[in-house]
Formats: structure tokens, sequence, C-alpha cells
């Protein structure tokens, strides 16, 4: 008598890809658990022994994401370039691409489901955007030292400039009338070259 084959479970990555692709062609609505399964080929059910909620599914599927940029992030930050040129580069990566940007819908949905969420989702959260602020300090900090930026406190720049950026991404990304990612890039820049190169 022969024993029947078992599927393997696709890899990880692979279904927190497939769950991103979801998201960028159907919308977050879409991604139920019983439609992620059958676009990878498992059951609901076997997707929740891994997963164990959605909540959690989301979350890993933001921390790939995330793994990505922060790639992306490092290849952009530590070429040859001015720290302005370095600078643009991290907004242009930072700012969503338009309305229902897939990365940054699931932000926003992770985010507003991290006020029921429990202290290691919130840590992994928080490690998320740590990564990013780290990243923004230290590019500060570098035109500064090199004196192609004026005087700042890097760290509290960079929190202000966080600011500013989610706020304007977050316009972008549910498609508030009036403003699209040109007029974002447009109005940060403006702030940059006020508060960063001009005289004091």
């Amino acid at each position: 008598m022969s024993t029947p084959r078992r599927t393997p479970a696709p890899p990880r990555e692979r279904i927190l890809a497939a769950a991103m692709e979801m998201i960028a062609e159907r919308g977050l609505e879409k991604l139920t658990m019983a439609a992620l399964g059958r676009e990878v080929g498992m059951s609901s059910g076997h997707l929740l022994y891994y997963f164990r909620t959605k909540d959690e599914l989301l979350l890993q599927t933001l921390e790939w994401s995330e793994g990505r940029l922060g790639a992306e992030r490092a290849r952009l930050l530590t070429r040859t370039a001015t720290a302005r040129e370095r600078l643009d580069a991290y907004v242009d990566l930072y700012v969503p691409d338009g309305h229902r940007d897939p990365h940054w819908t699931l932000w926003l949905e992770v985010w507003n489901r991290s006020q029921t969420a429990d202290a290691d989702a919130r840590d992994r959260q928080a490690a998320i955007e740590g990564a990013w602020h780290r990243d923004l300090v230290a590019l500060i900090a570098q035109g500064v030292a090199r004196t192609e930026f004026r005087t700042v406190d890097p760290d509290r720049f960079a929190t202000r400039l966080r600011a500013l950026l989610d706020g304007f991404s977050i316009h972008v990304a549910i498609g508030l009338r009036g403003t699209d990612r040109g007029m974002v890039l447009g109005h940060v820049r403006e702030f940059l070259d006020e508060s960063l190169l001009a005289d004091t």
C-alpha cells in the first residue's frame, strides 16, 4: 500500500509575496485567508496554523515588505552622492507611489490594528519605525558634519521630518483630493531647502 504524498507547504516568503501582490492588485479588503490560501494552494486552516491570526499575517507581510525597502534604502544611502541627494532619495522611497500604494495600505491597516495588539506586535512595529528613524538621523548627522547642512540636532530634526512625511504620505495613500505625490515631494524639498540649507 503506497503512502499518500503530502504537498509541501509553500515557503513563507512565497506566501508573504502573494499576500502583498493581492493587496496591490485587488486591495486589502480582498485579502482573506481563504483567498490567499487559494492563491498559494493551501487551506485557510493551514495558513492559520502558520500565522495564527490575520493580524499576524499582515504584520509579517509588512515586516517582509519593510525588509525589501530596508535593503533598497541601504543601497541608496550608501551610494556616492551628496547628503542632500541621498536625503532626496530617502524621501522618494518614503512617500507612497500614489493612491492605494500597497505598502502604505498595509502599513495603515497594521497600525490601525495595533490599538489592540499585544506587546510583542507593538515592539515589532516600533522596530520598523526605528530602522527608518536611525537611517535618517545618521544621514542628517553626516550632512551636518560635512557642513552640507546647517547645524541642527539630527534626532530632533529627523523626528519632525518623519512626522511631516507621515502626514503627507497618509494623504497620498488614501487619495485625499488635492494631494498627489508630486505636490508632496515639492513641499518636502522646499521645507528641506529652507530648514537645512538656508542661513539662519
